[in-house]
């Protein structure tokens, strides 16, 4: 070690204990304002003045004791059990006191006639304290009056205030009116000035002065100034090259043993309350017991050394933690106990350091699947569904992290803003992440509303989910009615067309056979004109007729003419009426009926029409020479009517649309019928709140319709079997 490096350390060192040692001196050259304050607090006046703002509370609770002494409403033993020994008893015995009801007489047998009177004067100057509380016919109190010899108006008007804001907090919090309720009485107290100062003897707030005193400018202010010059000297003394000391031994310790030492000093009211205790008892001259002058600098003498311990031990650890600003990173590797503890870990070996890295970063992982399961959880929030648990966990995680900074008490602050920031960026992802899945659904919506019905509503929009949900359904259900006008447009279009084919034809004939019946004059010829006449006029009259049934049906304005039908007989008329067409069709038809009867309430003529409309539909489009299956079925509460039959030609059309108005199974038209007889049948079953379905297989073609047994709606019209 060379000379300049020696010379450096001297120096450094000579220059840290005159600081310290100025730091203490300073320091000691406040006692004397220390020791004025105390003596201001020592002064009668003062005392008899805090003496008093401190009696507040037992004066409240005396009024309930007291009263309860003389109405006797809860034993004295109950009293003792349930609040142990009051205060009060012992400022009783300091004190004169009585109750008086509203005539001015004295309720309380231990108060004498004398203090009695002493006690009611309006204007007593014996008394150096007097309070009187007022209370109502409720219990409540009214009033508080405090004067004395001893006080100044705004003494006591400030004691009023006091005394009222104590009697609330201690009704409140001890619940005293249970003992007793003074009701329409008076309590009075009375000290005199010997009593109030053998009571301030007893009870001073002297005994608190010390807490007092290490708080006040003169100490707090001197301590403060004095550490924060000592941490700055130590910090800035490296700054020079013949002054830097923080290389010695003694500083190069690890971070954890300084910082604990600042942040033990910071937080340990009782560590640091022991220098004040020491400077307390140095100023009040009760440190060493004995007097004179040889007592008085052993005492000083032990309050620099001290003073030069406690700004020692800051200047120590502020140098000590000042090398992280110089060593920077290296300083967390070389000068941490933590660091040391991970390199001896792992020169344990390998497989006992990757066990730890493991094990570390497995609770790493379970750590952030956890956090990222409850931040999807919060993005997934579904509202349709109770979100207390959800809603519970988040109050549970809050409540761990506060109380957590409570634990930290003054020095939570710098928790809280810890908490505050890292809350404001949860927050603001949270917030961003909801941005972007509200424009995802908003994307989703402009589609909808443009009418992109077929682009798909797709993406992961959490809470929004369910909304996305509900947009799919309406987007399939605009799709469908879109769908269903489509289809409307082209049934109209192809209505208008068929109808006009269908009128012309017969309508064509009819004309074409009326000019030939002008220019015939054969008489047979004649006859036979006429008989395509009427035949034709037959065929237009039926087609009119349909037309006109489907579109009442179809503005459902049609009466309903309900009687009891036996449906059996019914369906087998309809079958004899029609037997001709069936053998010119070639059909075999096989008829399962039940053999007893069923009575319904329906519109005969209609279900005639049902059947009818069926079965020439069979007739029309069945192939010949093949079988026909009608079943009837009963149920409790419908009957059920199946047709099958083999169809003549392919069927290719669509059984969603094929009772439909003028739709037919022939699209080439060349079997002879309007295209409404299914139509009619779907109408007329539904008018009668019965389901018809029409159904292929192959060449097979099936319909089933469903009678419900339901008794006659109400307001229909009914017309007697």
């Amino acid at each position: 070690m060379d000379t300049r490096s020696i010379s450096s350390r001297k120096a450094g060192i000579l220059a840290a204990a005159v600081l310290l040692c100025i730091c203490s001196a300073v320091m000691m050259l406040r006692y004397q304002d220390m020791a004025d304050w105390v003596d201001s607090m020592e002064d009668i006046g003062t005392r008899q003045t805090e003496t008093l703002y401190e009696m507040g509370d037992d004066l409240s609770e005396g009024n309930y004791l007291l009263y309860n002494e003389y109405s006797q409403e809860t034993a004295f033993s109950d009293v003792l059990e349930w609040y142990g020994q009051s205060p009060f008893e012992l400022l009783g015995r300091y004190m004169d006191y009585g109750i008086f009801d509203s005539e001015g007489e004295s309720l309380l047998s231990d108060t004498s006639e004398t203090e009695a009177q002493r006690l009611a004067e309006e204007e007593s100057q014996y008394y150096a304290f007097r309070a009187s509380f007022y209370f109502g016919e409720a219990g409540e109190l009214s009033d508080i009056q405090v004067d004395g010899s001893a006080l100044e108006p705004k003494t006591a008007y400030s004691l009023e205030q006091q005394y009222l804001a104590d009697f609330d907090n201690v009704l409140y919090a001890y619940g005293l009116s249970s003992i007793s309720t003074p009701e329409n009485v008076t309590v009075v107290y009375g000290m005199t000035e010997a009593n109030l100062n053998a009571y301030c003897e007893v009870e001073s707030p002297l005994e608190l002065s010390f807490y007092n005193f290490s708080s006040s400018t003169a100490y707090g202010d001197t301590l403060e100034m004095m550490t924060l010059l000592t941490a700055a000297a130590a910090l800035l003394l490296p700054c020079f090259r013949r002054l830097d000391i923080s290389e010695m031994k003694i500083f190069r310790v690890p971070f954890e043993i300084p910082a604990g030492l600042l942040l033990l000093m910071l937080a340990s009211a009782d560590l640091m309350n022991i220098p004040a205790y020491v400077a307390y008892r140095t100023v009040k001259g009760t440190l060493l017991p004995g007097s004179g002058n040889g007592v008085t600098i052993l005492a000083m003498t032990i309050n620099f050394l001290m003073w030069i311990i406690v700004y020692g031990l800051i200047f120590w650890a502020v140098t000590s933690l000042r090398a992280m600003i110089r060593m920077k990173r290296a300083y967390w590797s070389k000068r941490t106990l933590t660091a040391k503890l991970v390199r001896r870990i792992r020169k344990r070996g390998d497989a006992y350091g990757g066990a730890m890295k493991r094990k570390a970063g497995g609770i790493f992982r379970r750590t952030k699947k956890f956090l990222a399961k409850q931040y999807d959880a919060l993005l997934h929030l579904d509202f349709q569904d109770k979100t207390n648990r959800t809603i519970l966990k988040i109050v549970l995680i809050n409540f761990a992290i506060l109380f957590i900074v409570c634990l930290f008490w003054y020095y939570g602050t710098f928790a809280l803003i810890i908490y505050s920031v890292l809350l404001f960026i949860f927050l603001r992802k949270f917030t961003r992440d909801l941005q972007e899945k509200y424009k995802l659904l908003l994307r989703s919506t402009n589609q909808l509303a443009e009418g992109h019905l077929d682009v798909p509503i797709e993406g992961d929009i959490g809470l929004f989910n369910p909304i996305q949900d509900e947009l799919k359904k309406i987007q399939k259900g605009f799709k469908k009615a879109v769908e269903e006008e489509v289809k409307n447009e082209r049934m109209k279009t192809e209505l208008v067309t068929n109808v006009s084919h269908d009128l012309r034809t017969p309508l064509t004939a009819i004309i074409t056979y009326v000019d030939l019946l002008k220019n015939e004059d054969n008489e047979a010829k004649r006859k036979e004109y006429i008989e395509v006449l009427e035949r034709k006029s037959l065929r237009l009259k039926i087609l009119i007729e349909d037309l006109f049934e489907i579109s009442k049906a179809a503005s459902k304005n049609v009466v309903m003419h309900y009687m009891k039908v036996d449906i059996v007989d019914l369906l087998k008329q309809v079958g004899l009426e029609n037997d001709s067409k069936i053998r010119e069709a070639n059909l075999e038809f096989r008829w399962k009926l039940p053999e007893h009867k069923i009575v319904m309430w329906l519109d005969s003529q209609k279900t005639y029409r049902i059947f009818e409309n069926l079965i020439v539909n069979i007739t029309k489009y069945a192939m010949p020479h093949t079988r026909v299956y009608i079943e009837m079925t009963e149920t409790e509460n419908d009957v059920r009517i199946s047709m099958k039959n083999v169809s003549a030609s392919e069927l290719d059309f669509n059984v969603d649309e094929i009772t439909d108005r003028f739709v037919r199974g022939d699209s080439s038209r060349n079997t002879e019928g309007s295209g409404l007889g299914l139509a009619i049948a779907k109408s007329f079953v539904e008018l009668q709140h019965g389901t018809i379905k029409i159904s292929t297989e192959a060449d097979l073609f099936k319909a089933d319709i469903t009678l419900p047994k339901t008794e006659i709606p109400e307001g229909a019209e009914t017309t007697p079997a």
